[in-house]
C-alpha cells in the first residue's frame, strides 16, 4: 500500500466490534438503546438541577456538569457507529477520525477530572463538614471546572498536533468502533515513539496521579465513617461511597489500561472491550448511580424538617441521601 500524509482524500476503515453479519442488528440495538439512556438520563440530571433551586449546591453542580460531559462523550462515538452498523460502511475520513481523537480525549479527561472533584467534595463533606461551605464555595467550584478544561483542551490539542506528523497507509484498518488515539497510534506506519512517549507521561500526570486522588479521598471517607455510632448512617455512606468508587475505579481502571497498553502490546480484542466499558457503560451508568437514586433529585423537600436536618448536617446528609 501507499503510505500517505494527511489528504482530503484519505479514509479509515474501523472494524468495529465485531465482523458477523449476524451480530449486527444485536449490536445497532444494543448501543442504541443504551445512548438513548444515557442521553436521557443525563439529560434529566441537568434539568433537575436547573429547575430545582435545592439542588443548587457544589455536588450537584459538578453532577450536571459530569452529565454534560457524558452527553458530550457518548454523542462523539456512537452515532457515528450506529450509521456505520447500519449502513454496513466502515469508512471515515482522516479529518472526521482526528476530529473523534480530539474530543474523545477532552471528554475522558473532563470525565476523569470530575470524578476526582467529586470524590474531593465528599471528602471535604464527611470528614470536613463544618468547613464545608467555606471550602467549597461557588468560586472554588468553578475555577475547578475552567482549570480541568483549560488543561484538557491543551493536553489534547497537543496528542492532536502529533499525530498529524504521523504517516498512514491509504485504506488502514482500525480494529475499533472509534478512532481512539492508541489504536490509531498502533496502525501509523512511521515512528510513533514520541507519541507514545508523550501519551505516557500525560497517562501519569492527568490519569494516575487523579486516580490516586480519588482513592485517597475514599480512604479518608471510609476511615471516618467507620466511627460513626449509628449503624444505619454507616451502610448508607458504605453504600453510597462504595457504588460511586466502583464507577470511578471501573472508568479509570479500563481507560488508563487501554491507553498505556498502545505501545506494549498489539492485542486489539480485549483493548476494544475495555474501551466499551469507559466509552458506553460507565456513561450511561453515571446517572443511575451517582443522582437518579438519590431522593434529592427524584423530587422536592416533604417537609421543613429534611430542611433543619440538612442545616444542622447539610454536607453529611447531602452526601449521604
Amino acid at each position: 500500500m501507499r503510505a500517505e500524509n494527511h489528504t482530503s482524500t484519505s479514509q479509515f476503515l474501523l472494524l468495529g466490534l465485531s465482523e458477523n453479519p449476524k451480530l449486527q442488528p444485536f449490536l445497532f440495538g444494543l448501543f442504541l438503546s443504551t445512548y438513548l439512556v444515557t442521553v436521557l438520563g443525563n439529560l434529566l440530571i441537568i434539568l433537575a438541577v436547573i429547575s430545582d433551586s435545592h439542588l443548587h449546591s457544589p455536588m450537584y453542580f459538578f453532577l450536571s456538569t459530569l452529565s454534560f460531559v457524558d452527553i458530550c462523550f457518548t454523542s462523539t462515538m456512537v452515532p457515528k457507529m450506529l450509521v456505520n452498523i447500519h449502513t454496513q460502511h466502515k469508512g471515515i475520513s482522516y479529518s472526521e477520525c482526528l476530529t473523534q481523537v480530539y474530543f474523545i480525549m477532552i471528554f475522558i479527561g473532563m470525565d476523569n477530572f470530575l470524578l476526582t472533584i467529586m470524590a474531593y467534595d465528599r471528602f471535604v463533606a464527611i470528614c470536613h463538614p463544618l468547613n464545608y461551605m467555606v471550602i467549597m464555595n461557588p468560586r472554588l467550584c468553578c475555577l475547578l471546572v475552567l482549570i480541568s478544561w483549560f488543561i484538557i483542551f491543551w493536553d489534547a490539542l497537543l496528542h492532536l498536533l502529533l499525530v498529524l506528523h504521523l504517516t498512514f497507509s491509504r485504506g488502514t484498518k482500525i480494529p475499533h468502533f472509534v478512532c481512539e488515539l492508541p489504536p490509531l497510534l498502533k496502525v501509523a506506519i512511521s515512528d510513533t515513539r514520541i507519541n507514545n512517549a508523550v501519551l505516557f507521561v500525560t497517562i501519569a500526570l492527568l490519569g494516575m496521579f487523579p486516580f490516586t486522588g480519588i482513592l485517597f479521598s475514599y480512604s479518608k471517607i471510609f476511615s471516618t465513617v467507620m466511627g460513626m455510632s449509628s449503624k444505619a448512617s454507616r451502610y448508607k455512606a458504605f453504600s453510597t461511597c462504595g457504588s460511586h468508587l466502583c464507577v470511578a475505579s471501573l472508568f479509570d481502571g479500563t481507560g488508563i489500561a487501554v491507553y498505556l497498553s498502545s505501545s506494549v502490546t498489539h492485542s486489539s480484542q480485549g483493548s476494544t472491550v475495555s474501551s466499551v466499558m469507559y466509552t458506553v457503560v460507565t456513561p450511561m451508568m453515571n446517572p443511575f448511580i451517582y443522582s437518579l437514586r438519590n431522593k434529592d433529585v427524584k423530587g422536592p423537600w416533604e417537609d421543613s424538617s429534611a430542611e433543619q436536618a440538612l442545616v444542622f448536617d447539610g454536607p453529611i446528609s447531602l452526601v449521604l441521601n
